[in-house]
């Protein structure tokens, strides 16, 4: 049986190895100077078949459009992803748009399979919150009063320094938003493998899903069904690892990424919630840029 292997380059940002076949998910590489993962770019990947992305924003797709001329890999992703790779000038015929409900053949013996999700709930913080932060209240805000409340902290993110400013603007795509967020269930013969990159979901859906590792969203304001999550977000975590009941798990989306914005979330936190609430998923922390072995 074909092992599966994965590299973390930081932020929500893999490549998957599986029976032969190269997937990278997400494709955010390149950092501020001072962030957590810094001193690769995307422009430095000469390897890849697939590239799955979950989401619009750029922290997500920002290198898919470099990765993919580099190599040929066909860039999966919503409709906006699509159009934002066509205007930076990837191929169409490397291109392949998704809404939830496909079965992709990434190789002879490899597939994804394409679910909706929910981003996660950006708008209630300028800045994200620490993973053991109880979090209550903003339910029932309406869409027109969320956008308002994400333009502050879009004003407040860009007031951090030049510095952060240049590098928002260097990866500005111009994406009408996150596009729909999506989640993907990836089939190998070493395993089930589903990946996360923001921290939101429809509970009906993920309930149905049986992985045997998870690659799940650390950061921010969970979505629960469409509102804000009441608890701490490793409240979240240890909730919906017990709803899909994983033998491994993998934090993603949970270093500083970007400082002043976002920081590194103690794991352990999550780990001991876990053990608390009797959870037999083992948590396992990745270094960067270093091939790991799953174990399915």
């Amino acid at each position: 049986m074909d092992q599966l292997t994965i590299e973390w380059f930081g932020c929500s940002t893999f490549r998957l190895n599986a029976a032969g076949v190269s997937v990278f998910l997400d494709a955010y590489i390149d950092r501020v100077e001072g962030a957590d993962g810094y001193g690769k770019s995307a422009g430095d990947i000469d390897r890849a078949d697939w590239i799955l992305v979950g989401h619009s924003h750029f922290d997500h797709l920002w290198g898919a459009e470099r990765i993919a001329r580099n190599t040929g890999a066909t860039v999966v992703g919503s409709f906006e992803t699509i159009r934002v790779m066509r205007e930076a000038g990837v191929p169409l015929t490397q291109l392949l748009p998704v809404s939830g409900g496909e079965r992709i053949a990434l190789g002879p013996q490899v597939f994804a399979r394409v679910f909706p999700s929910l981003h996660s709930c950006v708008w209630t913080h300028r800045a994200l919150p620490p993973v053991d932060e109880i979090c209550i209240g903003d339910l029932g805000v309406i869409y027109q009063d969320r956008i308002e409340r994400g333009q502050q902290q879009a004003d407040y993110v860009l007031g951090l320094g030049s510095t952060v400013a240049s590098h928002l603007s260097s990866g500005n795509q111009n994406a009408r938003g996150d596009g729909g967020a999506l989640v993907y269930l990836i089939e190998a013969p070493a395993g089930r493998l589903l990946f996360q990159d923001t921290c939101g979901h429809w509970s009906g859906i993920m309930s149905a899903l049986r992985p045997d590792i998870a690659l799940l969203a650390a950061a921010g304001r969970p979505n629960l069904d469409g509102e804000p999550f009441q608890g701490t977000l490793a409240d979240y975590l240890v909730g919906l690892t017990g709803l899909i009941r994983p033998r491994q798990l993998i934090l993603t989306h949970h270093d500083d990424w970007l400082p002043g914005f976002s920081s590194r979330i103690d794991t352990g936190i999550v780990r001991h919630e876990m053990a608390q609430a009797g959870l037999s998923t083992v948590l396992t922390d990745l270094p960067y840029w270093e091939t790991v072995a799953l174990h399915s």
